[in-house]
């Protein structure tokens, strides 16, 4: 019941793929078509292509396209099956069960040089003092051209090449309490095309805050340097005198304060003292008696 619609001069047959169109951004191409309907039932669809080459040297063969040879979505990524700025033609058609449908083919041949270019995305930040900016991945195929200038009266315009997206780049040194401006467009060298430059991006540093900051840590840094410094080279001069240098102490019962004579003159004394002592104990001893 189901494919009693699908019946013509007694044969069943299934209606082919029609709309056929290559939607095609930035290197990504993606052939799209209106769906088969049959209720109840999954319909699978073959995509097939030929270029310059297969038609003109290949007797002009089809070949399957790399993922879409089957698939159930009405779309195909075509993307790695274009591989030259060439004419492609491509066909797709339907198939269910037992069924196959005929070839639809796009009318007109596509090329990849007709792709819409589209400016990247692109994130500005400032890192200090340093412009920094990341832009979107578009594939190996995509080179870009960034411009950048200080936004003042008669400001020269810098040009700079970035080969890869996805990578933070430093574009420039900011000066202080100026705004610099960033636009950018795509390159692809594949088809020589460029897109059109971005919506314009201007950010500013401030003129005090870092510049403050910047003085007081180099002015503690520079006095710490004056203290530390003479410090080290102090510490390190004395380690060393004591490493090759080390001064022997003589223990204190060993040192010598007063010249011989002196001493000699100063036991004789203490003997005599000891000696009329002694004389005045004995002579106390015997009044007592």
């Amino acid at each position: 019941a189901c494919l009693s619609a699908l019946v013509s001069d007694g044969v069943t047959v299934l209606p082919a793929p029609q709309n056929l169109s290559v939607q095609s951004t930035n290197m990504k191409h993606v052939l799209t078509w209106s769906p088969v309907i049959v209720p109840e039932e999954i319909i699978h669809y073959s995509v097939e292509y030929q270029g310059e080459y297969e038609s003109l040297y290949m007797s002009h063969i089809w070949i399957p396209s790399s993922w879409c040879s089957p698939t159930q979505e009405p779309e195909c990524d075509i993307t790695d099956d274009i591989t030259a700025t060439v004419p492609y033609s491509l066909r797709v058609r339907a198939t269910l069960g037992s069924l196959t449908s005929a070839w639809s083919t796009l009318k007109h041949p596509f090329n990849r040089n007709s792709t819409i270019l589209t400016p990247p995305g692109m994130e500005i930040t400032k890192d200090g003092f340093h412009l920094v900016i990341k832009l979107e991945d578009l594939g190996p195929q995509f080179e870009f051209f960034v411009a950048y200038w200080k936004r003042e009266p008669g400001a020269k315009e810098h040009v700079k090449m970035v080969r890869r997206g996805g990578i933070p780049v430093h574009l420039e040194t900011m000066e202080p309490g100026a705004a610099h401006c960033v636009k950018v467009r795509t390159f692809v060298k594949a088809i020589g095309r460029h897109s059109a430059f971005s919506q314009t991006e201007c950010v500013k540093v401030q003129g005090e805050t870092l510049p403050l900051a910047l003085a007081l840590f180099s002015f503690v840094g520079f006095m710490l340097i004056l203290v530390v410094v003479p410090l080290s080279i102090w510490k390190m001069g004395r380690l060393l005198q004591h490493s090759c240098c080390p001064v022997v102490m003589l223990p204190d019962t060993l040192k010598i304060t007063s010249s011989p004579q002196k001493l000699i003159s100063c036991r004789r004394e203490e003997v005599e003292a000891c000696v009329v002592a002694g004389l005045s104990s004995e002579e106390l001893l015997r009044a007592w008696i």
